[in-house]
């Protein structure tokens, strides 16, 4: 594989047919750090449809995500009291409000019509490192913001902004249940004790903002930690189911990513780690800035980019650079980001692409159209394509969201909150290479490659071996895309 490819490969989406392949690769990725970010896609698969920007109406703010919310609650309230319900209605008010499918495609058509590869591999990256999942509706719901606006709208700002913005997102403080906790002194916790109701601390956020997202166990935290932690982040998030009106009223704020209620906050100062963290809304602020460049959090996420972009086994110097540079700039993310582009251009050691990588790698090589437009969300709605098959509903695609369920990886389905690994052989085995091969054959079929396997060998540079094993498939063009496309070369395992 040539540099060019090698490189786009490693730490980007891989190059489009259109895009001239620049000659100083290094410079190249690193600009890419500063490239535009519009959300580009296409609105069907009609072969006439046109590359372009995302409608706004699909890409709602936090305020226009809780009053879709809402009335999609109050859609789904009167269909069941009425006598005579017509559940389509509630369908039909799901499709159109619930932003989850959308983001989701929107997620996919980024990472496919993209002019920022690098980039949105850092998007991907981060994303997976603050794992929020979909364990409820509210949270399907706003995760997309929270990718977009908390991680994608960070890369060029600290650690210590993303960490803070992140922690804050209804998202996450939905997801790991934060909206639920109280301190066990607070005016919230008490009254409602005394008359009997149930409330008190959930130390899930906290847990993981120190295992997971920060210094990880290398800190040696004690449960007397997590549960100072957990009192820094009482009283932050709020449910979705108040209007912004009756929020304000209720709380004195209607801003959900800014959602902190001094009745629940534990009051007093706490000590996470021998700091000591006062007590109140800014108390976060203070927290998540003296873990963000905390030493253990330099070295446990030093180590962790440089597994996923540099080599499956980092060396000591390339983990050691990255390191180096956290420190010196203050966890500036541009900087960081440099160090690791750096390291994974110099490593000549291949590296194992996801099946979601590998998938958006595909389709930008073959210039295949496998993966729907945004005006063909499965829902009841007069603009989503209708085949009528014996009297049902039967689309001839597959829906964005199943197609990455059945790949084995999606940041929009439940997983454990520690992501998913960046290590080969959490990937590696007969059922996850099948999977990629039918994906290969379905591409072919349905997707309409532009391009023929020597076309794309031609571009690339394929290796010799790659060609050999594409010619010894035979004559059919279907066996040979499916052949190159789960080489060991264009899945990562090798350079040859």
């Amino acid at each position: 594989m040539n540099e060019q490819f090698r490189v786009a490969q490693k730490i980007g989406l891989m190059f489009h047919h259109d895009t001239p392949l620049p000659e100083d690769i290094k410079s190249w990725a690193i600009s890419q750090l500063h490239a535009k970010s519009p959300a580009l896609g296409i609105s069907t698969m009609n072969p006439l449809s046109k590359i372009g920007p995302w409608p706004q109406s699909l890409q709602a703010n936090l305020e226009d995500l809780s009053k879709r919310y809402i009335k999609a609650m109050e859609v789904e309230d009167k269909v069941n009291k009425s006598s005579n319900p017509d559940y389509d209605l509630i369908s039909k008010s799901d499709f159109e409000n619930y932003m989850g499918n959308n983001d989701h495609l929107k997620f996919s058509h980024r990472n496919i019509y993209g002019k920022d590869q690098v980039k949105l591999r850092f998007m991907a990256f981060w994303t997976n490192h603050f794992t929020m999942a979909p364990n409820t509706n509210q949270t399907d719901h706003v995760i997309g913001h929270a990718f977009e606006n908390a991680i994608l709208s960070n890369l060029n700002n600290s650690f210590a902004i993303m960490l803070y913005e992140v922690t804050k997102h209804p998202a996450m403080l939905m997801y790991l249940d934060n909206v639920f906790s109280s301190g066990q002194n607070s005016q919230y916790t008490i009254e409602n004790q005394k008359g009997g109701g149930q409330a008190g601390l959930n130390d899930n956020l906290g847990r993981e903002l120190l295992e997971l997202h920060t210094v990880s166990p290398a800190a040696k935290y004690t449960e007397s930690d997590i549960r100072a932690t957990a009192n820094v982040l009482s009283g932050w998030g709020s449910h979705l189911d108040l209007t912004l009106d009756e929020m304000k009223k209720k709380y004195g704020s209607n801003n959900l990513w800014d959602m902190f209620r001094t009745d629940r906050h534990e009051p007093g100062n706490k000590t996470v780690l021998g700091k000591t963290i006062y007590p109140g809304k800014g108390g976060l602020r203070q927290l998540t800035d003296f873990l963000a460049n905390h030493k253990n959090t330099v070295a446990h996420l030093s180590k962790k980019l440089a597994e996923h972009f540099v080599s499956e086994n980092p060396s000591k110097s390339d983990i050691d650079h990255i390191a180096n540079v956290w420190r010196q700039s203050k966890g500036n993310l541009d900087k960081v980001h440099t160090a690791v582009i750096e390291r994974a251009i110099l490593s000549k050691e291949p590296k194992f692409q996801w099946p979601m990588t590998w998938l958006f790698q595909v389709l930008r090589l073959s210039n295949a159209t496998y993966i729907h437009g945004w005006n063909e969300i499965a829902g009841s709605c007069n603009h989503c394509p209708s085949y009528e098959n014996d009297g049902s509903r039967d689309y001839p695609f597959m829906q964005n969201k199943e197609i990455f369920l059945e790949i084995g990886q999606s940041f929009w389905h439940m997983r454990q909150p520690n992501g998913y690994s960046s290590k080969k052989d959490a990937w590696v085995s007969g059922e996850m290479f099948d999977r990629r091969i039918r994906f290969a054959e379905a591409i072919f079929n349905v997707g309409n490659p532009k391009f023929t396997s020597e076309e794309i060998m031609s571009r690339i540079g394929a290796h010799k071996s790659t060609r050999n094993l594409v010619k010894n498939m035979g004559m059919k063009e279907k066996d040979k895309f499916i052949a190159l496309m789960c080489s060991p070369e264009l899945m990562g395992l090798e350079y040859v």
